[in-house]
């Protein structure tokens, strides 16, 4: 029988530290139960894959190199590709058989059978550094395009069907933004709204929402780039010039978009003094648990946002679940941590430790909810509550005139949340997400219902599962007719890689489509159905 240790080994090894072979060619899966005739389209995932280069490791998870991977469903049946992306970062480090481009959680230093003039020059580009374009994160739709996308001002454009590597695109030749989320919206029309920080721009550090139209007016060069067409929105300074706040995601509802300013701080001095003092950039951010977190409102109709301040304690958000206006009051959900330790975790040096039913995380998620009341009493005293629907949420006003908010907890230990997009910005009920219990790595998806509290989960033993995503039924009439699909990876030597398809409404497996693969353990994506 396998010990603790043993299978912590195992999963370390088959889960985060291999490294994965690509299958370029697509390859047809062994499909068990059936795959819903109206599912069409392919299935586009993004994540780390590769973690060793030569003799040399990257020290955190989150650093590893890009390996896109689609699963395409065609008449019932189902193709696995998958290849990484040839970025520059990638290109280099192959070229040079060792790790010769910083990511955020491993400094990149000169081979030192260098001579003295190329380290001189290795040091002095890092005054100013150029950021990896290695994007690993998620895929984001620009117009007709589609790019693997990170945090920084680069995304590089691919082929969504055959996973090629095309174009390098730097946000700053359209936008003043150095960093950018990966977790864009989509509005009705199809527009992209997306959210990024510029940094000392005419002696100002501020957070810019900016749109990408659908369709760029009067484009007729068909290789232009859908960003030459990008307009930010709005610009709202930071609290502090040389700490801006460090932002995963940001909120949508139909007519107001929602940046939680919190004190989880990239201090921009230490980033730029990083190299020289040996440590990764990942050390530049740091948590202030005594200072507040900023809830700035945007309304999308004037462009800009709203004068009354609101904030609440601090804390840690990474993902925004969905926001929707009721009765004059903007209601947003988030996963939300007491601290920025979740990061740490995924240190390699630190996951064997992690994973050790011994050792408990220190913040768990948590399922919260915000209510901010916009039309609210001006008069009201200090102390009463503001917030009017039904909701143990609350909004006090203090002394100075802010509106203090606390949440409403509705559920601990989901992360990766995600809802049916068609409600993005409306009410919704359902919620499927990852679920974390004694460790950060998730062995279940589960489906949370916001109103009864219930929660339906899928797990099997030595499965590892990816964030669950919601396809929906195109003839569907309720919020959760669709499917959920996840790409999930095995510890069992006997059992093979699969795609699990849930039904979204029952929560049970309808089938899952295993793969002769190398498949990873992705973090974000997208479907792109076969009509797009």
């Amino acid at each position: 029988m396998e010990s603790a240790d043993d299978m912590i080994d195992s999963v370390i090894g088959v889960v985060f530290s291999k490294n994965r072979q690509e299958c370029p060619e697509p390859i047809k899966a062994e499909v068990q139960g059936y795959i819903p005739k109206w599912l069409k389209g392919t299935l586009l995932r993004n994540g780390p894959g590769k973690h060793t280069v030569g003799e040399m490791s990257y020290n955190h998870w989150f650093d590893g190199l890009s390996l896109l991977h689609s699963f395409t469903f065609k008449n019932g049946d189902v193709y696995y590709r998958s290849k990484f992306l040839r970025s520059d970062t990638y290109n280099s480090n192959m070229e040079a058989n060792r790790i010769v481009v910083s990511e955020f959680g491993t400094m990149a230093y000169p081979d030192p059978c260098k001579n003295i003039f190329s380290k001189a020059f290795t040091y002095l580009s890092h005054v100013v550094p150029e950021f990896t374009d290695n994007c690993l994160i998620n895929i984001i739709k620009f117009g007709d395009d589609y790019y693997a996308s990170s945090e920084t001002n680069f995304i590089r454009k691919i082929d969504p069907e055959s996973l090629d590597t095309l174009e390098k695109v730097d946000y700053l030749k359209y936008l003043t933004v150095n960093l950018a989320t990966s977790h864009p919206h989509y509005d009705n029309e199809g527009n992209t709204l997306n959210m990024g920080t510029s940094i000392g721009d005419k002696g100002k550090t501020k957070y810019m929402i900016f749109k990408v139209p659908s369709k760029p007016e009067a484009d007729t060069e068909k290789k232009k780039s859908p960003l030459k067409s990008a307009e930010v929105l709005c610009s709202i300074p930071a609290h502090h010039l040389l700490s801006p706040s460090y932002y995963h995601s940001f909120g949508m509802s139909e007519n107001y978009i929602i940046l939680i300013e919190q004190p989880l701080k990239l201090e921009i001095l230490k980033l730029a003094t990083a190299y020289f003092r040996g440590v990764n950039w990942a050390s530049c951010i740091s948590f202030h648990r005594d200072e507040k977190t900023w809830f700035h409102i945007v309304d999308k109709r004037t462009k800009k946002p709203i004068a009354q301040k609101f904030y609440s304690d601090a804390l840690v958000c990474y993902h925004h679940i969905n926001a929707y206006e009721e009765d004059g009051h903007i209601v947003f959900d988030i996963v939300a941590y007491k601290d920025n330790s979740l990061y740490d975790m995924f240190y390699m040096a630190n996951l064997k430790r992690d994973l050790s039913q011994d050792t408990k995380v220190t913040s768990s998620p948590t399922y919260t909810r915000f209510v901010v009341p916009l039309q609210h009493d001006k008069k009201a005293e200090v102390g009463v509550n503001l917030v009017k629907i039904p909701t143990t949420a609350t909004a006090m006003k203090d002394k100075d005139g802010a509106i203090c908010c606390q949440p409403e907890i509705l559920s601990e230990g989901i992360e990766l949340p995600k809802i049916n997009y068609d409600y993005n910005g409306r009410k919704h009920r359902y919620v499927y997400a990852s679920h974390v219990e004694w460790r950060p790595i998730p062995t279940k998806i589960v489906k949370f219902d916001t109103e009864t509290k219930e929660m339906l989960a899928w797990t099997d033993d030595m499965c590892w599962p990816a964030e669950p995503l919601f396809v929906p039924d195109p003839d569907g009439k309720e919020e959760d007719d669709g499917i959920i699909l996840s790409s999930i990876v095995s510890t069992d030597p006997k059992k093979s890689p699969f795609l699990l398809i849930l039904d979204a409404k029952t929560f049970k497996e309808v089938g899952r489509a295993s793969v002769n693969a190398d498949v990873h353990l992705d973090l974000h994506g997208i479907f792109i159905p076969d009509n797009n």
